[in-house]
């Protein structure tokens, strides 16, 4: 109940333009429609645009008050991006099937159950992520998060060159992946 509150008093404020309101939204949903459009042939660019219309999308309904809220933020943002995203890409003639039977595709439902599995895999990745320690912590999240070149991050770290770089981000991922695997999936997160 009290998370209902939480997002409905979110709303109102995002509504109103206050920028924490706006800020608080962006963090707690762009992962997620970023994700939708990268495992669906999009780009980057692609995920910040169809995030940017969602939002936009969200704000004129409550500006306009066309819009009662059942279901959270996230799950409103993600229809919302699925339906633009699988538009676009029939648009671009890479998708076939008529904006109508985009539903019978593959449910809303399913899909926000597979992306909280995602988010879920993703938290523990970031407690793994954690116990790695630095320099490794930094130097992958420059390369995966940042998405810096190996150029950028072997003058920021001090390597040699990018090679050396690059074979520094394959240590650390594979020790990350050691990590990962032999504390978090197994179910000792918390050791």
């Amino acid at each position: 109940m009290k998370e209902q509150l939480d997002e409905q008093l979110l709303l109102k404020r995002f509504a109103k333009n206050d920028k924490k309101a706006i800020e608080t939204v962006y963090q707690q949903n762009y992962k997620s429609i970023h994700s939708l459009v990268i495992n669906n042939n999009g780009s980057a660019d692609d995920a910040k645009d169809i995030f940017q219309e969602s939002v936009i999308i969200l704000y004129e309904k409550l500006k306009n008050g066309q819009l009662e809220l059942n279901c959270k933020i996230k799950t409103y943002l993600y229809a919302v991006a699925r339906r633009l995203w699988l538009k676009r890409l029939q648009q671009q003639g890479r998708f076939m099937a008529s904006p109508e039977g985009m539903e019978e595709t593959v449910p809303v439902a399913t899909e926000m159950d597979d992306h909280e599995k995602v988010n879920a895999e993703f938290e523990l990745m970031k407690k793994a992520l954690v116990k790695l320690g630095e320099p490794c912590k930094s130097l992958l999240e420059a390369f995966y998060f940042q998405q810096q070149n190996m150029d950028i991050i072997a003058r920021q770290f001090g390597y040699t060159n990018a090679n050396n770089a690059k074979t520094q981000k394959y240590k650390c991922l594979v020790r990350l992946k050691k990590i990962f695997f032999s504390h978090y999936k197994n179910g000792n997160g918390d050791e």
